[in-house]
């Protein structure tokens, strides 16, 4: 993994590069596959019989790779009946149940400690973006995050004032910070973007893409998110909404400085496309979610597995890391 990250820095390395954290689910028929299970598979659109992986990809302006990935093990592995699949599968007792967003984090991790890559932004879908503890670790690396976030996040659009713990009127002491009573609820974000007046929204150029340039309508404003009843930290908020009869809205949080360009912000939201294209490639191009058992004792094709690691004779997986 240190070789082919050194090899990224080396041909696509960019100050201003976007590490994209995305899954994918890889469809199964069999209940032996380590991991598999029924669970949302994003290859598919629904619940199936399947392995789920979790990605980091890397694009620049010189092109796009994978940098890592992790399999997402269902805590139903875990389970006494799960044992002697666990067992067959040896999978390693060291192992214990994570999140998909814990493991996009470790992988983060160890990629921002490592610091052969050069990169300043992490982009990540609604799945991870719904999680505002998810964004908070990827500010404390200091880097800039583009999270796609639910139509029923709740900001301000100005910042309220919060009350600290004390005496309070009625000569209850307040034990906790709140919002000033007197301050305007937040709304949510598909109830504020109605309101946006129309000179709000600009269309502007996302990307040159196979089928021509796509574009979009952006409406990019400051606002202040809720978390745990309090104001977060002030941050952009960029509603896209795409062209045609039946347009789509998506909303993003970012926190990147008050002074970054907006060419940027519509720049970084749009570059989740470079990670789905690796993966289709992978997939239909070089066998990513096709296995052939490589120990040497066997070289019999299984299947059991998604990133082509299997060194056994049964239906055993070595997970990387």
């Amino acid at each position: 993994m240190v070789h082919l990250q050194s090899l990224v820095a080396k041909w696509l390395g960019e100050r201003e590069a976007v590490v994209i954290v995305d899954g994918s689910g890889f469809p199964k028929q069999g209940k032996h596959s380590i991991g598999v299970a029924y669970q949302y598979c994003g290859h598919l659109g629904k619940i199936a019989n399947c392995q789920e992986g979790v990605f980091l990809g890397y694009a620049s302006r010189q092109g796009y790779s994978f940098l890592d990935e992790r399999l997402y093990l269902p805590q139903e592995w875990f389970a006494t009946d799960h044992r002697p699949l666990r067992e067959a599968c040896a999978l390693p007792e060291s192992i214990h149940f994570q999140t998909e967003g814990e493991l996009a984090l470790s992988m983060l991790r160890e990629l921002h400690e490592r610091g052969v890559v050069p990169f300043q932004w992490v982009a990540y879908d609604e799945s991870y973006g719904k999680n505002p503890a998810f964004s908070q670790e990827i500010a404390a690396m200091h880097k800039w995050y583009m999270a796609e976030v639910p139509s029923d996040t709740r900001v301000w659009l100005r910042t309220p004032l919060v009350e600290e713990p004390g005496q309070g009127l009625m000569g209850r002491p307040r034990l906790h910070r709140r919002v000033r009573r007197s301050a305007s609820a937040p709304e949510e974000l598909r109830a504020l973007v109605v309101s946006l007046p129309r000179a709000a929204w600009h269309r502007r150029l996302i990307h040159e893409g196979s089928k021509g340039p796509l574009r979009a309508d952006f409406a990019i404003l400051r606002v202040t998110p809720i978390h745990d009843r309090l104001p977060a930290i002030r941050q952009w908020l960029i509603c896209r909404r795409s062209v045609g009869l039946q347009p789509e809205l998506k909303f993003y949080l970012s926190n990147a400085p008050s002074r970054c360009p907006t060419p940027e912000l519509i720049r970084v939201s749009g570059l989740r496309w470079p990670i789905e294209t690796a993966l289709e490639e992978a997939k239909g191009e070089v066998g990513m979610d096709h296995y052939t058992c490589t120990h040497r004792r066997c070289g019999v094709k299984l299947g059991h597995g998604w990133d082509g690691t299997i060194i056994c004779s049964k239906p055993l997986w070595l997970i990387s890391s």
